[in-house]
């Protein structure tokens, strides 16, 4: 079973094996970080905190590059992180200038300036990243991308359900479940327990063609748009990597819903890239808020905005537990 090689796979990885993995890690994402440094560069970030001798706000930087103020944040936060900038904090606000990397290589008016070079490599090496095509997914793309899902957690997942001792819970409700990954990691640690999986049409059809065997009697699948449709009545809900997909308004809206649903005692565990209070990173959070401005309506979020959410839905007791990976965990009761 899946759920077997995933933990053999998290028992025998060496040392050897996380730094390997940690590199293909880094291959994947980095060009992330190449089209952040250059869309810096091409808005003139470096140029106009060169030119102002002094840091500069989000918003202040904004108004001057006559850009969104929270997607210059967003901009500005992860290039502090790559350390193409520095930031510190007054009165609750965030304020940059450049480092010296920045100064003397992506400053247009530099002597060693490389600010032509990034431009080059933006508008001719990464035209496919300018210009993401739309596409609605064939079966085959969706199975590539619930493949994709699957790796992910295989590679964190035990982490992740093992954060909080759950075995309080016996009826689950994964929203947005997909593969089914977190269900069979669930119930490799708690045998007595039940999950169902809320998923569109599509990807419910999808998963148990390809993910979860017919034969699996703890595992059951109900379609539905969770904004819409019913949500299953369950003792713990889990929401990996859904919340951060959508703006504050829908994040509430569904988070009203699955408090509603919820039995007394019981609980909902997010599944989230978390961003640290103090904007520092970690740099793959910051990342992956720049990414979601491009592929969704949503953002990253640090630990206080997860709780403010919860505790607007109603939820109580609200905890955060780091795995030392990727993902998080957050976790709120009934």
């Amino acid at each position: 079973m899946m759920t077997d090689q995933a933990t053999e796979y998290h028992t025998n990885m060496s040392s050897s094996d996380l730094d390997n993995l940690k590199q293909l890690l880094d291959y994947r994402d980095g060009f992330l970080a190449s089209k952040t440094m250059f869309t810096a560069c091409e808005l003139g970030i470096f140029d106009l905190l060169h030119d102002a001798g002094e840091p500069l706000s989000a918003a202040g930087i904004a108004s001057h590059l006559c850009t969104n103020v929270d997607a210059t944040d967003r901009l500005l936060s992860a290039c502090a992180g790559m350390k193409l900038l520095k930031v510190e904090m007054k009165n609750l606000e965030a304020y940059y200038s450049n480092t010296d990397l920045s100064s003397v290589h992506l400053v247009k008016s530099s002597p060693k300036s490389l600010y032509h070079m990034m431009m080059y490599y933006s508008s001719t090496v990464y035209t496919c990243w300018q210009f993401l095509p739309q596409a609605v997914r064939s079966e085959k793309e969706l199975v590539a991308f619930m493949y994709y899902m699957e790796s992910i957690w295989n590679m964190c997942g035990k982490e992740v359900i093992q954060a909080f001792d759950l075995s309080e819970f016996h009826t689950i409700c994964d929203l947005g479940g997909c593969t089914g990954a977190f269900a069979r990691f669930f119930l490799s640690t708690n045998q007595g327990a039940t999950v169902t999986i809320m998923d569109l049409p599509m990807v419910v059809q999808t998963a148990k063609k390809y993910f979860v065997p017919d034969n699996s009697p703890q595992i059951s699948f109900y379609e539905g748009d969770f904004f819409k449709d019913a949500i299953p009545e369950a003792d713990l809900y889990i929401l990996g990597r859904i919340i951060h997909a959508w703006t504050e308004e829908k994040c509430l809206q569904l988070l009203k819903r699955v408090y509603q649903s919820c039995r007394p005692g019981g609980a909902v565990l997010l599944i989230e890239v978390l961003l640290n209070e103090d904007r520092s990173g970690p740099l793959i959070s910051q990342l992956f808020s720049l990414y979601m401005l491009i592929h969704s309506e949503g953002k990253e979020r640090m630990p206080s905005e997860y709780k403010k959410l919860l505790t607007d839905a109603g939820f109580m007791d609200i905890q955060v537990r780091t795995t030392g990976k990727i993902y998080d965990t957050i976790m709120g009761r009934k």
